[in-house]
Protein backbone atom coordinates (compact mmCIF):
# COMPACT_ATOMS: atom_id res chain seq x y z
CA UNK A 1 0.00 0.00 0.00
CA UNK A 2 1.38 3.40 -0.98
CA UNK A 3 2.00 5.70 1.95
CA UNK A 4 1.25 9.42 2.08
CA UNK A 5 4.04 11.26 0.22
CA UNK A 6 6.63 12.66 2.60
CA UNK A 7 8.79 15.73 1.82
CA UNK A 8 12.20 14.19 1.28
CA UNK A 9 15.65 15.06 0.00
CA UNK A 10 18.22 13.11 -1.98
CA UNK A 11 21.70 14.55 -1.53
CA UNK A 12 24.25 13.73 -4.22
CA UNK A 13 27.90 14.09 -3.20
CA UNK A 14 30.75 13.53 -5.63
CA UNK A 15 34.11 12.12 -4.64
CA UNK A 16 36.56 14.95 -3.88
CA UNK A 17 38.46 13.93 -7.01
CA UNK A 18 35.36 14.13 -9.24
CA UNK A 19 32.53 16.47 -10.16
CA UNK A 20 28.78 15.99 -10.46
CA UNK A 21 27.78 15.54 -14.13
CA UNK A 22 24.81 17.93 -14.66
CA UNK A 23 23.05 15.59 -17.15
CA UNK A 24 23.19 12.75 -14.62
CA UNK A 25 21.86 15.02 -11.87
CA UNK A 26 18.99 15.98 -14.19
CA UNK A 27 18.24 12.34 -15.01
CA UNK A 28 18.18 11.38 -11.33
CA UNK A 29 15.97 14.35 -10.52
CA UNK A 30 13.52 13.32 -13.22
CA UNK A 31 13.52 9.69 -12.04
CA UNK A 32 12.50 10.62 -8.49
CA UNK A 33 10.25 13.56 -9.39
CA UNK A 34 12.48 16.19 -7.79
CA UNK A 35 12.39 19.94 -8.12
CA UNK A 36 15.38 21.88 -9.46
CA UNK A 37 18.73 20.98 -7.82
CA UNK A 38 19.87 23.12 -4.89
CA UNK A 39 23.65 23.51 -4.91
CA UNK A 40 25.52 22.88 -1.65
CA UNK A 41 28.97 23.11 -3.25
CA UNK A 42 29.59 23.96 -6.89
CA UNK A 43 30.18 20.80 -8.90
CA UNK A 44 30.42 18.71 -5.72
CA UNK A 45 27.09 18.39 -3.92
CA UNK A 46 23.40 19.09 -4.56
CA UNK A 47 20.07 18.54 -2.84
CA UNK A 48 17.16 17.13 -4.83
CA UNK A 49 13.89 17.84 -3.02
CA UNK A 50 10.91 15.60 -3.73
CA UNK A 51 7.91 13.93 -2.09
CA UNK A 52 7.38 10.19 -2.11
CA UNK A 53 5.50 7.43 -0.32
CA UNK A 54 8.29 4.93 -1.01
CA UNK A 55 10.84 3.99 1.66
CA UNK A 56 14.04 6.06 1.57
CA UNK A 57 16.13 2.90 1.14
CA UNK A 58 14.18 1.93 -2.00
CA UNK A 59 14.76 5.33 -3.57
CA UNK A 60 18.42 5.33 -2.58
CA UNK A 61 18.93 1.91 -4.18
CA UNK A 62 17.31 3.14 -7.39
CA UNK A 63 19.51 6.22 -7.53
CA UNK A 64 22.62 4.22 -6.64
CA UNK A 65 21.88 1.86 -9.54
CA UNK A 66 21.80 4.85 -11.90
CA UNK A 67 25.11 6.10 -10.50
CA UNK A 68 26.68 2.66 -10.86
CA UNK A 69 25.46 2.34 -14.45
CA UNK A 70 27.04 5.71 -15.21
CA UNK A 71 30.29 4.67 -13.47
CA UNK A 72 30.05 7.89 -11.48
CA UNK A 73 31.88 8.11 -8.09
CA UNK A 74 28.95 9.81 -6.40
CA UNK A 75 27.23 8.98 -3.12
CA UNK A 76 23.52 9.47 -2.42
CA UNK A 77 21.82 10.01 0.93
CA UNK A 78 18.00 9.91 0.98
CA UNK A 79 16.11 11.04 4.08
CA UNK A 80 13.15 13.12 5.26
CA UNK A 81 13.65 16.82 4.52
CA UNK A 82 12.75 17.84 8.08
CA UNK A 83 15.24 17.62 10.94
CA UNK A 84 18.39 17.13 8.89
CA UNK A 85 20.75 19.11 11.09
CA UNK A 86 21.71 16.86 13.98
CA UNK A 87 22.39 17.88 17.57
CA UNK A 88 24.27 14.76 18.68
CA UNK A 89 27.03 13.05 16.71
CA UNK A 90 28.78 9.77 17.59
CA UNK A 91 31.68 8.42 15.55
CA UNK A 92 33.77 5.28 15.48
CA UNK A 93 37.53 5.90 15.33
CA UNK A 94 39.46 3.11 13.58
CA UNK A 95 38.99 3.10 9.78
CA UNK A 96 36.45 5.92 10.22
CA UNK A 97 37.92 9.03 11.84
CA UNK A 98 41.41 7.67 11.15
CA UNK A 99 42.60 5.53 8.28
CA UNK A 100 44.11 2.72 10.35
CA UNK A 101 43.22 0.05 12.91
CA UNK A 102 45.27 0.92 16.01
CA UNK A 103 45.45 -2.62 17.34
CA UNK A 104 46.90 -3.81 14.04
CA UNK A 105 49.60 -1.12 14.25
CA UNK A 106 50.45 -2.22 17.81
CA UNK A 107 50.71 -5.81 16.61
CA UNK A 108 53.19 -4.77 13.94
CA UNK A 109 55.69 -3.98 16.70
CA UNK A 110 55.63 -7.60 17.88
CA UNK A 111 55.70 -9.02 14.35
CA UNK A 112 52.08 -10.18 14.42
CA UNK A 113 50.31 -7.64 12.23
CA UNK A 114 49.14 -10.20 9.66
CA UNK A 115 47.63 -12.48 12.30
CA UNK A 116 45.97 -9.69 14.25
CA UNK A 117 44.71 -7.94 11.10
CA UNK A 118 43.00 -11.14 10.01
CA UNK A 119 41.15 -11.34 13.34
CA UNK A 120 40.27 -7.63 13.13
CA UNK A 121 38.84 -8.05 9.65
CA UNK A 122 36.68 -11.00 10.67
CA UNK A 123 35.40 -9.15 13.74
CA UNK A 124 34.55 -6.04 11.72
CA UNK A 125 32.65 -8.18 9.22
CA UNK A 126 30.65 -9.69 12.06
CA UNK A 127 32.12 -13.16 11.63
CA UNK A 128 33.53 -13.14 15.18
CA UNK A 129 32.04 -11.76 18.39
CA UNK A 130 33.82 -8.48 19.11
CA UNK A 131 34.63 -8.93 22.82
CA UNK A 132 36.44 -12.32 22.71
CA UNK A 133 38.18 -11.27 19.49
CA UNK A 134 39.50 -8.15 21.24
CA UNK A 135 40.72 -10.14 24.25
CA UNK A 136 42.52 -12.57 21.94
CA UNK A 137 44.27 -9.78 20.02
CA UNK A 138 45.26 -7.85 23.15
CA UNK A 139 46.77 -11.00 24.70
CA UNK A 140 49.23 -11.12 21.80
CA UNK A 141 50.54 -7.66 22.74
CA UNK A 142 51.76 -8.65 26.21
CA UNK A 143 55.10 -7.06 27.04
CA UNK A 144 54.94 -4.35 24.39
CA UNK A 145 56.36 -1.04 25.72
CA UNK A 146 53.69 1.60 26.26
CA UNK A 147 55.97 4.15 24.56
CA UNK A 148 55.16 2.47 21.25
CA UNK A 149 51.77 4.23 21.35
CA UNK A 150 53.40 7.65 20.95
CA UNK A 151 55.39 6.40 17.97
CA UNK A 152 52.26 5.04 16.28
CA UNK A 153 50.31 8.27 16.80
CA UNK A 154 53.20 10.39 15.50
CA UNK A 155 54.27 8.25 12.56
CA UNK A 156 51.49 5.91 11.47
CA UNK A 157 48.02 7.32 12.12
CA UNK A 158 46.36 9.61 9.58
CA UNK A 159 43.18 11.59 10.20
CA UNK A 160 40.46 10.88 7.66
CA UNK A 161 39.92 13.82 5.31
CA UNK A 162 37.10 16.10 6.37
CA UNK A 163 36.83 14.78 9.93
CA UNK A 164 37.87 17.91 11.80
CA UNK A 165 35.78 20.11 9.51
CA UNK A 166 32.78 17.88 10.18
CA UNK A 167 33.15 17.91 13.95
CA UNK A 168 33.99 21.59 14.33
CA UNK A 169 31.18 22.70 12.01
CA UNK A 170 28.63 20.65 13.94
CA UNK A 171 29.93 21.97 17.26
CA UNK A 172 29.72 25.57 16.07
CA UNK A 173 26.06 24.95 15.26
CA UNK A 174 25.32 23.54 18.71
CA UNK A 175 25.85 19.78 18.33
CA UNK A 176 27.54 17.59 20.95
CA UNK A 177 30.17 15.19 19.59
CA UNK A 178 31.53 11.93 21.01
CA UNK A 179 34.26 9.64 19.70
CA UNK A 180 33.19 6.14 20.76
CA UNK A 181 35.54 3.30 19.89
CA UNK A 182 36.16 -0.37 20.51
CA UNK A 183 39.82 0.68 20.52
CA UNK A 184 41.81 2.14 23.38
CA UNK A 185 41.89 5.32 25.45
CA UNK A 186 45.60 5.81 24.75
CA UNK A 187 44.56 6.51 21.16
CA UNK A 188 41.07 8.02 21.45
CA UNK A 189 42.31 10.71 23.84
CA UNK A 190 44.92 12.21 21.47
CA UNK A 191 42.87 11.57 18.32
CA UNK A 192 39.69 12.98 19.86
CA UNK A 193 41.64 16.08 20.83
CA UNK A 194 43.12 16.55 17.37
CA UNK A 195 39.76 16.19 15.63
CA UNK A 196 37.92 18.31 18.20
CA UNK A 197 35.42 15.95 19.84
CA UNK A 198 33.70 17.00 23.07
CA UNK A 199 34.49 13.63 24.65
CA UNK A 200 35.83 10.18 23.91
CA UNK A 201 34.99 6.69 25.17
CA UNK A 202 36.89 3.47 24.52
CA UNK A 203 38.64 0.55 26.20
CA UNK A 204 41.51 0.70 28.69
CA UNK A 205 44.66 -1.35 28.13
CA UNK A 206 45.96 -2.76 31.43
CA UNK A 207 49.63 -2.19 32.19
CA UNK A 208 52.43 -4.04 33.92
CA UNK A 209 54.70 -1.16 34.77
CA UNK A 210 55.44 0.60 31.48
CA UNK A 211 54.49 -2.41 29.35
CA UNK A 212 51.18 -3.81 28.15
CA UNK A 213 49.88 -6.59 30.40
CA UNK A 214 48.11 -8.35 27.53
CA UNK A 215 44.70 -7.66 29.03
CA UNK A 216 41.96 -5.07 28.63
CA UNK A 217 39.80 -3.66 31.43
CA UNK A 218 36.30 -5.09 31.73
CA UNK A 219 33.59 -4.55 30.71
CA UNK A 220 34.69 -4.18 27.11
CA UNK A 221 33.22 -1.32 25.11
CA UNK A 222 31.78 -3.02 22.04
CA UNK A 223 28.57 -3.09 20.04
CA UNK A 224 26.12 -2.79 22.95
CA UNK A 225 28.20 -0.17 24.75
CA UNK A 226 28.24 2.02 21.65
CA UNK A 227 24.47 1.75 21.46
CA UNK A 228 24.20 2.51 25.18
CA UNK A 229 26.39 5.61 24.75
CA UNK A 230 24.07 6.92 22.06
CA UNK A 231 20.95 6.46 24.15
CA UNK A 232 22.62 7.84 27.30
CA UNK A 233 23.77 11.05 25.58
CA UNK A 234 20.47 11.43 23.78
CA UNK A 235 18.61 11.22 27.08
CA UNK A 236 21.10 13.53 28.83
CA UNK A 237 20.46 16.30 26.32
CA UNK A 238 16.73 15.64 25.99
CA UNK A 239 16.95 14.83 22.29
CA UNK A 240 14.78 12.70 20.02
CA UNK A 241 16.05 9.92 17.80
CA UNK A 242 15.81 12.17 14.74
CA UNK A 243 18.28 14.62 16.36
CA UNK A 244 21.14 12.12 16.27
CA UNK A 245 23.72 10.94 13.73
CA UNK A 246 26.31 8.19 13.97
CA UNK A 247 29.04 6.98 11.62
CA UNK A 248 31.12 3.81 11.54
CA UNK A 249 32.42 1.02 9.34
CA UNK A 250 32.26 -2.26 11.26
CA UNK A 251 29.80 -4.77 12.63
CA UNK A 252 30.24 -3.47 16.20
CA UNK A 253 28.92 -0.08 14.97
CA UNK A 254 25.72 -1.43 13.49
CA UNK A 255 23.43 -1.24 16.55
CA UNK A 256 24.52 2.39 17.07
CA UNK A 257 23.98 3.22 13.39
CA UNK A 258 20.51 1.71 13.32
CA UNK A 259 19.42 3.54 16.49
CA UNK A 260 20.59 6.95 15.27
CA UNK A 261 18.28 9.25 13.35
CA UNK A 262 20.81 9.02 10.53
CA UNK A 263 23.25 6.12 10.71
CA UNK A 264 26.00 6.35 8.09
CA UNK A 265 28.21 3.47 6.97
CA UNK A 266 31.53 5.04 5.94
CA UNK A 267 33.57 3.01 3.41
CA UNK A 268 32.14 0.12 5.38
CA UNK A 269 32.06 -3.64 5.36
CA UNK A 270 29.32 -4.92 2.96
CA UNK A 271 26.92 -6.13 5.64
CA UNK A 272 27.19 -2.81 7.48
CA UNK A 273 26.71 -0.74 4.34
CA UNK A 274 23.62 -2.76 3.43
CA UNK A 275 22.00 -2.34 6.87
CA UNK A 276 22.76 1.33 7.63
CA UNK A 277 20.39 4.19 6.79
CA UNK A 278 22.97 5.72 4.44
CA UNK A 279 26.36 4.82 3.03
CA UNK A 280 29.38 6.81 1.89
CA UNK A 281 31.47 4.78 -0.53
CA UNK A 282 33.31 7.52 -2.45
CA UNK A 283 33.38 10.74 -0.42
CA UNK A 284 35.28 11.93 2.62
CA UNK A 285 33.72 12.87 5.96
CA UNK A 286 32.47 16.24 4.72
CA UNK A 287 29.78 14.22 2.95
CA UNK A 288 28.10 14.06 6.37
CA UNK A 289 27.86 17.86 6.36
CA UNK A 290 26.24 17.86 2.94
CA UNK A 291 23.86 15.17 4.21
CA UNK A 292 22.73 17.65 6.87
CA UNK A 293 22.19 20.39 4.32
CA UNK A 294 25.26 22.45 5.21
CA UNK A 295 26.58 24.54 2.33
CA UNK A 296 30.34 24.59 1.86
CA UNK A 297 30.48 28.27 2.84
CA UNK A 298 29.08 27.33 6.29
CA UNK A 299 31.93 24.99 7.15
CA UNK A 300 34.47 25.60 9.88
CA UNK A 301 37.82 25.06 8.19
Amino acid sequence: MTQTPTPSVATLVASPAATLPPPLVADIGAAIGASAPVALAAGRAVDLNFASGEPAATIADRVRAMLTAAASPVDVIVQPAAGRRKRLFLADMDSTMIGQECIDELADFVGLKAEVSAITERAMRGELAFEPALRERVSLLKGLPLAVVDTIIAERLTLTAGGRTLVMTMRRHGAYTCLVSGGFTVFTGPIGGKVGFDEHRSNTLLLDGERLAGRVAEPILGRQAKLATLTELRDRFGLGQADTMAVGDGANDLAMLQEAGLGVAFHAKPAVAAAAHARIDHGDLTALLFAQGYREDEWVR
